[in-house]
């Protein structure tokens, strides 16, 4: 027994990416997992529906696919995915990502080595769109009092790398109901609830980003941004004044250049 993977597709997403991410979270692995659930968010095009059918061919038993009427946005699809997942440790995958061969065995490694952490994730390389050119490196916090210090204005953990144990998750009700961010809220919740998480200082995934995702934060973002520290707020995660204090910096962060945006993100 390894873990479940857990992935999310929806109608715009790129069919040869998620081919590339399916081979890197089986064939490629040096320990495979017992199970790849992928949740249909909403119909996909024929391309999309032909990666899934090639995988259900190819994979049988260890595929489950569940579709969904329509898109319910990513925490909402993972929400029902999990339901579906038969083991105890979930990993989490993106859908035009590549992980590392070997992420699945050290994640489950560590899991089982620490069975007092909830929920971990490790080092992801950022890459423009066709892997051909490295844009940087998303490095976090390993011990539990670092990251939760560092979780009271960031993600703690790295989503599409991380890996959670389900019975945990469940007990604080899933993913929260957001349409964005829903990853950063699920920590935020574990922690008020006495989980500790943990991060790898290996590299376990390549991540394709760029300008375009960055030049996307814009103050449309922010109006999510706001919703989750109201959330976080709400819970007992922040005091007041972290939530005014980050209301006003992810205010002007969103407002900023984008030379900008990539400063604060390094």
């Amino acid at each position: 027994m390894t873990c479940s993977v857990l992935m999310s597709v929806y109608k715009a997403e790129n069919p040869q990416f998620l081919q590339q991410a399916i081979e890197s979270i089986y064939h490629n692995q040096t320990l495979k997992p017992s199970q790849v659930v992928i949740v249909k968010d909403g119909p996909l095009p024929e391309q999309l529906e032909q990666v899934l059918e090639r995988y259900q061919t190819d994979l049988q038993e260890t595929l489950t696919v569940v579709s969904l009427p329509k898109n319910v946005g990513l925490g909402a699809a993972l929400n029902a995915g999990l339901v579906h997942c038969r083991y105890e440790l979930v990993a989490r995958m993106d859908t035009d990502d590549i992980a590392m061969p070997e992420r699945f065995a050290k994640q489950v490694k560590f899991m089982q080595q620490n069975p007092n952490v909830i929920a971990c994730s490790g080092v992801i390389e950022e890459w423009d769109s066709a892997f051909t050119e490295q844009l940087g490196c998303r490095k976090l916090p390993q011990e539990h009092n670092d990251i939760v210090k560092f979780a009271k204005s960031r993600s703690p953990l790295n989503h599409p790398a991380a890996m959670f144990r389900k019975a945990a998750v469940v007990e604080v009700g899933g993913y929260p109901p957001l349409r964005k961010a829903q990853d950063y809220a699920l920590w935020s919740l574990l922690i008020i609830n006495g989980a500790q998480l943990s991060n790898l200082p290996c590299v376990l995934l390549k991540m394709r980003t760029g300008d375009e995702m960055m030049a996307r934060r814009g103050l449309e973002y922010f109006k999510h941004e706001y919703q989750l520290l109201q959330f976080q707020k709400e819970i007992g995660f922040l005091s007041y004044f972290a939530f005014i204090k980050n209301v006003m910096i992810k205010f002007i962060l969103r407002s900023s250049p984008l030379f900008i945006k990539k400063i604060a993100y390094k």
